[in-house]
């Protein structure tokens, strides 16, 4: 892969995909027998771990750089929202398969487009609101009529 391609946010928002897909299979696998929340903690402690390794691996764990208070406390709030999701989705992997999870957990996809327009002023082409209508109408089929 060239440096160009490393840069593009396609391929990442791609690698994202896949690990997400991965996760849920792997969670669903690895939720059996253990209470859900107890899976989340060990879930989430080996992101720590692991972000941190690559962090000091890469020198970008020994000068930061300064953090704004903004920042702090919007990564704060994300990373609130962020365990909430992952004991919520947990938690629903443990009562439901995962083919029916995943895609109500996708819902979020129109969520962030309807947050990214009411809060971040952003505005998505006609093609971009036809996408998160079928994002929306595909997820709703497969988890209730599924």
């Amino acid at each position: 892969m060239n440096p160009e391609t490393l840069s593009s946010w396609q391929l990442w928002a791609v690698f994202s995909a896949v690990f997400a897909a991965l996760t849920a299979i792997f969670a669903k696998v690895g939720v059996e027998g253990i209470n859900a929340d107890l899976a989340t903690l060990i879930r989430t402690v080996i992101v720590l771990i692991t972000l941190s390794l690559i962090l000091f691996a890469t020198g970008q764990l020994s000068n930061p750089g300064e953090i704004s208070p903004k920042s702090w406390i919007f990564l704060v709030l994300s990373a609130l929202g962020t365990g909430a999701s992952w004991l919520c989705y947990f938690r629903a992997l443990k009562l439901g398969p995962a083919t029916l999870v995943a895609p109500i957990d996708k819902l979020s996809v129109v969520l962030v487009a309807l947050f990214g327009v009411t809060f971040l002023g952003e505005r998505p082409s006609l093609y971009g609101w036809i996408g998160i209508a079928l994002i929306a109408v595909g997820a709703v089929l497969i988890a209730f009529k599924g």
